[in-house]
Order: C-alpha cells, then sequence, then structure tokens
C-alpha cells in the first residue's frame, strides 16, 4: 500500500454542495451583445476545477461570450433534478447511471459515451484517510471494521461517491465480486461503523475535517484537495482498491447545443485536463505530465464486479437491493 501525508482545509472551502452560482454574469440566452449562458450542473466534488477551467476557456475564442450557471451537490440528487425539469446544457456526475437516468428520460442522447473515453471526463480511485499521524494506526480495508473505529462515507443512495467507496471495499474484500458473502459480510460491518451518513462526497469531507471520525474513505482527488487547502489528515491507497471514471454529456433540449458542444470538447483538452489534474483527477487524456498517481498492484473496475447495470440491480436498488436491505437494518433510509 502507499501512503500519502496530507498538510492540512478551511472549512468553508468544502461547505460547497446543494450550490448553485452564476459566473461572469449574462443572460440564459443569447442576447444583443451575444453573449450566451449556459448552465452546467455537476456532482459535489469537482466545483473547483470547473470554476478554473470556466475561466481558462473564458480566455478562448470559442468561451469569450460564454457565461454558466453552476450547480453542485450529490449526483443522484443532481440527476434527478436534472431529469425533473432542472435547466442543464452539460452534466457530469459521480456515476454513469445517473446519466443513463437522463438517457432513459430522453434528455441525453444515447451515443453520449460513444467518444473514445467512453463518455468518461476524469478518473479517480477510493482511498482511505485518516488524522495526521494516523494515531490508531489504519491502513488497510480490515482496519476500517475494528471495534471502536468510526469511519465516515456519505448514503449511497444519494451519493454517487458513497457507491465508489463501498464498493472499493467490496471488491477487495469479496476478490472482486468472487465471493459475493464476504464482499457482504464486510459492506455490513463497515457500515455499521459509520456514525454519519451524509447526501454527498464534499459533505462527508467536511464532516471528518469538521472533527468527526477517525477514517473517511473518499476520492484521491478529495484527499489531494484536502492537501492543497492544509488539512491535517493523511491517506492510504490501498493495495486493492477500484478505479472511479467519473462521466460527461451534453444535454438533448439544451438551448445552444453548438455552444454546449464547445465546451464539452474544451473539457477534453490539454488545458481543461491539466486543471483537472492539479486539482487531484487522474487525467483521461495522455500525455498530461508533472503528476505522480500511483497505479495500485490490485486496482479493478467497475466491470470487474459486472458492470453497473447489474451491480445497481442487485446492490443499490432503494427496495430489493442488498445494501438497501443493510441500511435498512441500520436505520438508514435508503429512498428519495
Amino acid at each position: 500500500m502507499r501512503v500519502r501525508r496530507l498538510g492540512g482545509i478551511a472549512a468553508a472551502a468544502v461547505a460547497t454542495t446543494a450550490l448553485v452560482t452564476a459566473c461572469g454574469g449574462g443572460n440564459s440566452s443569447a442576447g444583443g451583445d451575444g453573449k450566451v449562458q449556459l448552465a452546467l450542473v455537476a456532482y459535489s466534488t469537482p466545483q473547483a476545477a470547473f470554476e478554473d477551467i470556466i475561466k481558462a476557456y473564458q480566455q478562448t475564442p470559442e468561451g469569450k461570450n460564454i457565461t454558466f450557471t453552476q450547480s453542485y451537490g450529490a449526483s443522484g440528487d443532481q440527476s434527478r433534478a436534472v431529469a425533473s425539469g432542472l435547466k442543464a446544457d452539460i452534466v457530469e456526475f459521480s456515476l454513469e447511471t445517473d446519466i443513463t437516468r437522463l438517457v432513459d428520460a430522453g434528455l441525453v442522447a444515447s451515443d453520449w459515451n460513444s467518444n473514445a473515453t467512453h463518455g468518461f471526463l476524469t478518473k479517480s480511485i477510493a482511498v482511505i484517510g485518516t488524522r495526521k499521524g494516523n494515531p490508531k494506526n489504519i491502513k488497510t480495508w480490515d482496519d476500517l471494521i475494528k471495534p471502536g473505529v468510526e469511519v465516515i462515507t456519505p448514503n449511497p443512495f444519494t451519493s454517487g461517491g458513497a457507491r465508489w467507496n463501498l464498493l472499493a471495499g467490496y471488491g477487495a474484500k469479496s476478490n472482486k465480486g468472487a465471493d459475493q458473502a464476504a464482499g457482504l459480510d464486510y459492506v455490513g460491518k463497515l457500515l455499521a461503523n459509520v456514525p454519519v451518513q451524509d447526501d454527498s462526497g464534499r459533505k462527508s469531507l467536511q464532516t471528518f475535517v469538521g472533527g468527526k471520525g477517525d477514517a473517511i474513505i473518499t476520492y484521491e482527488n478529495e484527499a489531494i484537495f484536502a492537501q492543497q487547502n492544509n488539512q491535517p489528515i493523511d491517506y492510504t491507497v490501498p493495495d486493492s482498491t477500484i478505479l472511479i471514471e467519473n462521466p460527461v454529456a451534453v444535454t438533448k433540449n439544451s438551448a445552444h447545443p453548438k455552444e454546449a458542444a464547445d465546451f464539452l470538447k474544451f473539457l477534453y483538452s490539454k488545458d481543461a485536463q491539466t486543471i483537472f489534474a492539479k486539482n487531484g483527477y487522474r487525467p483521461v487524456l495522455d500525455g498530461i505530465t508533472g503528476f505522480n498517481f500511483p497505479t495500485p498492484p490490485q486496482l479493478f473496475t467497475i466491470n470487474d464486479l459486472g458492470g453497473w447495470p447489474k451491480v445497481t440491480k442487485d446492490f443499490f436498488d432503494a427496495k430489493t437491493g442488498l445494501v438497501a436491505d443493510i441500511e435498512r437494518k441500520l436505520g438508514v433510509a435508503t429512498e428519495k
């Protein structure tokens, strides 16, 4: 395993979930000044990266007359909001299933994932964060289920990050799903050690840096975000963990499809992917240099566990899912 030392994050830097902001002013449609406003709806963690990317985009010929509204929150909540009518021209979520919900609703084209990266914009991995100095010597998945250890992770029925977190531990302890019983036993013991399940990954980070819990399961980029904001915690890259892939798409009902497509193209540019990397995300574009992202020896993917359609049905169906059953026994809500 690889252990990383983090420097110290002001609470204000993480209190940014379910947030809607405007960037650059402008109107919701093209006005007499030629400006166009696009609506970006995303999950909670990439806000800082997108703010920098938007500034960079507005310095380009394609982006000089483009302004943005930005909405950030728990991935599942954001996807459901768009399906229910929240205006969006570009969406980026934690999970592929949050995009396919919009495909099923007729809001995103069925070929959204036909590009070279299969529709994924960024990558990360699940890691274990601890207090500075790691006073309880928490380094492995097994350490998280020891008696008396409090673990912070969000609610998997609102947060995409929570699903990645649980599947990382599940896959590691089930030999990539080969021993389902062992994996579910682990998830049950893990969730029993979780004192509070926030609705998003960013809120869980806020809870942890606020002093609750001995460890946090989180995206690697969130741990790096904490490092960049001077929060005194460490993190460990487990030997066995899951590759996280975050999807992006433009909506079919965008009032400005050309401008939305141009911004999507920019998100895959070297400039934008470098900004993502500076914010702790693993770029999907080759040739982004100057960053050190370790490859765990037993890294696995969602496809190793059967793919999102199967995993969602078997584990995260709010009524019949195996994780839903565990959560209900713990008194945790599984339906929104």
